[in-house]
């Protein structure tokens, strides 16, 4: 045998030595044979906490989360007291979005929590997952007293710091890059935290030379095509052209061009990245996808309806987008057939069932009727709030427009849109104004028709509600044709929005009609002639509510008034889908 001898692991006689033998075939390279093991080995000695808690590190290692989430829930059963099978079964737990359920696994350890830097960052990420963004700096915060190098709470301390608005993020991102100076995601935090507090040069310099320094880094591109927008230069995505060049290979820079123009209306600019994409990357079908897209957003019928001719792509997206294409050709019934084909695949899709309510109000289908016409879907609420606090919130939001922007792939057309997520800020007067729209959501929700399970929005009628994303606008009537909002959905939400808070002086003109929000009316670019199904009239401190497979926007206002302003806060209203177990 020339010297070499074969040794074979032996069957294990109990859970010790089948987790030796586990990290004898993990150390020789071979991950399979180890969970070969692990597997016969768990059902012989199921309730041994270090052999679960082994077998579940093997799977974690092998990306598969919801084997791991199984083997460390067994781990913690066994050995209920032992904290790092807590934080490996709520690590597992995270991977599949299981949120919820990890605060409730590392609740069990109580005050002892207070002392683990690992636990205490470990329920930070998740309360942060969970848009509990005080509950996640305290506990960012305690893993930082527990260990102040810990490098995943110094990032997401710093994180939280961006994302509430407060006053020490760039010094936060400062500390984090002492410990991490080459993480291109910290770097691009940092700028962020520079532009927010009113350093556009100092957050320009860092996007410029993440830019060059790493041009696969989408987020840095964006960033960077963001801040040039907002200088107002008109190749504002010129950096991924120079990315392109430098990193010819990377199929996801042009793709995620292709989508920053697409966001601002740019669409035959969109479709001309793509077709050029198509012919780098022959083998990325999705190209061929988004210039078809766009080349009908655009106007083109004619080359999206020959790319979607020879289109070889069964996704449910394909079928979503043909669908749209064919309701710009004017077929109702065939965008039918295709949306058919992808609610099989999601029967809940927004965005899906958006353009169903368009292919029936063209057919002349009774279930447009059932789907957005039914009394209560559209409503004029009050705002449920003390005398005062419209006033306080519009100085406030005031402050907050001083230092924002237009933003990509948004529906605003001039004026500009704070950052983030407006709720997750520490100002007290919007932690109130939060409150009083969840009140006035509760009356909302009491004027809707019955609950209906086979409807969209009727099926969460009487199931916990929560808001996701919320941000306000502040549109001053611009130039040439006035501000506006495209017509647009939000495809992650269950129920849209519009809080006034300033409105245009001439905003109750009934014939004018300035600024007044469209429910209904379909996108520009079908080319369709469907009036909207309903029109508001802009009133201060009243919140406009309708279902979320709405396609809404604005009519343009305040082009020959310099006086004009019209101060908005919206959000999304989406079902509480986890809780713990």
């Amino acid at each position: 045998m020339n010297g070499f001898q074969a040794f074979s692991v032996p069957s294990p006689v109990n859970a010790a030595a089948a987790i030796v033998a586990m990290r004898m075939k993990l150390q020789s390279g071979d991950a399979a044979g180890a969970r070969a093991i692990a597997e016969p080995a768990r059902r012989a000695f199921p309730g041994d906490a270090p052999l679960a808690d082994a077998a579940g590190d093997l799977a974690m290692k092998a990306g598969d989360a919801k084997a791991a989430e199984a083997h460390f829930a067994a781990a913690c059963a066994a050995a209920p007291a032992i904290i790092d099978y807590a934080i490996n079964h709520a690590i597992a737990l995270q991977q599949l979005g299981r949120h919820a359920k990890v605060l409730a696994v590392l609740d069990r350890h109580g005050a002892k929590a207070r002392l683990n830097a690992r636990l205490a960052s470990v329920r930070a990420t998740s309360e942060r997952a969970l848009g509990n963004l005080a509950a996640a700096a305290r506990w960012y915060d305690i893993a930082l007293r527990a260990e102040p190098g810990r490098l995943r709470a110094l990032h997401g301390r710093a994180r939280v710091a961006l994302e509430r608005g407060e006053d020490d993020a760039v010094a936060r991102f400062d500390r984090a890059l002492v410990a991490s100076p080459g993480d291109a995601e910290l770097w691009l935090g940092k700028a962020q935290a520079l532009e927010l507090a009113g350093d556009v040069r100092g957050a320009r310099l860092i996007a410029e030379q993440l830019a060059q320094q790493a041009p696969g880094f989408l987020g840095g591109l964006t960033f960077l095509a963001g801040l040039r927008l907002a200088a107002g230069e008109p190749d504002f995505t010129a950096p991924f052209h120079e990315a392109a060049r430098r990193a010819p290979l990377d199929p996801n820079i042009p793709a995620s061009q292709i989508e920053t123009l697409a966001g601002l209306d740019l669409a035959a600019e969109a479709a001309d990245i793509a077709a050029k994409a198509r012919r780098s990357f022959p083998n990325v079908a999705h190209f061929a996808l988004l210039e078809a897209i766009h080349a009908g957003s655009s106007g083109d019928y004619d080359r999206a309806e020959a790319i979607f001719a020879d289109l070889v792509d069964p996704r449910p997206i394909r079928h979503l987008h043909e669908a749209r294409h064919r309701l710009r050709g004017h077929d109702p019934e065939a965008a039918e057939a295709l949306l058919t084909r992808a609610l099989a695949a999601d029967p809940w899709d927004i965005s899906a069932w958006a353009l169903r309510g368009i292919a029936w109000r063209m057919a002349g289908d009774d279930r447009a009727q059932w789907l957005h016409e039914q009394p209560g879907l559209v409503q004029m609420q009050p705002l449920l709030a003390r005398h005062g606090l419209v006033a306080e919130a519009i100085a406030q939001l005031r402050l907050l427009h001083a230092a924002s922007s237009m933003p990509l792939g948004q529906s605003l057309r001039g004026g500009t849109q704070t950052r983030g997520i407006l709720f997750h800020r520490t100002e007290p007067v919007l932690a109130e104004l939060h409150a009083a729209i969840t009140a006035t959501l509760e009356a909302y929700r009491a004027g809707l028709p019955q609950r209906d399970d086979t409807h969209p929005l009727l099926r969460h009628r009487d199931t916990p509600w929560q808001l996701a994303g919320s941000w306000s606008v502040r549109l001053t009537g611009g130039a040439g044709a006035g501000d506006y909002h495209t017509a647009h959905i939000h495809p992650q939400g269950l129920v849209s929005s519009a809080l006034y808070l300033v409105v245009p002086k001439d905003a109750d003109d009934l014939e004018a009609r300035r600024g007044w929000l469209e429910i209904g009316r379909p996108p520009r670019d079908l080319g369709l002639k469907l009036d909207p199904i309903a029109m508001i009239g802009p009133r201060e401190g009243y919140l406009a509510l309708f279902p979320s497979t709405l396609y809404h926007g604005t009519t343009p206002f305040g082009a020959d008034e310099a006086a004009a302003e019209r101060v908005t806060v919206a959000f999304d209203v989406v079902p509480v889908t986890e809780t713990p177990e």
